[in-house]
């Protein structure tokens, strides 16, 4: 994975809009956040990538690209798609099966939000999680 001379780490996959890619390209997240010693975020971060990923796939247009960075105490996680829509909340009942990814990602990230492209059609939806004090807490299992 690319380093800037500033510390800045960054990995980006381009992504085709096939659900069956959503396994590796987890597996590709959690590979980059234990070469970047943070293998204690790795269980929320591709849990979130992997929601990101399918609403992009589901409900928006190619091309789709999956960004980490990490850098300054943060990592965030950006995945990108030409689509019109906007991702939003659903008010679901007890029964629903599907429908909860923007809660999953408010209930895992620090910080989350979606961002329209300029000057083209589409979004990216972020993910932001403090990796600073991730070190600094236990969690069974992690």
């Amino acid at each position: 994975m690319p380093e800037m001379s500033d510390g800045l780490r960054v990995a980006c996959w381009e992504i085709p809009g096939d659900a069956s890619v959503v396994g590796k390209v987890r597996a590709m997240v959690k590979e980059a956040l234990g070469g970047w010693q943070l293998s204690c975020l790795a269980d929320d971060v591709t849990l979130v990538v992997g929601e990101l990923l399918a609403n992009a796939i589901s409900y928006g247009e190619p091309p789709i690209r999956v960004s980490l960075w990490a850098g300054d105490g943060d990592l965030f996680v950006w995945v990108t798609d030409h689509g019109a829509g906007r991702p939003h909340r659903l008010d679901l009942g007890l029964d629903s099966t599907h429908g909860r990814g923007l809660a999953i990602v408010a209930a895992l990230a620090h910080g989350h939000g979606v961002t329209p492209l300029t000057g083209a059609t589409g979004k990216t939806v972020w993910a932001r999680w403090s990796h600073s004090s991730a070190r600094h807490h236990d969690r069974p299992g992690k």
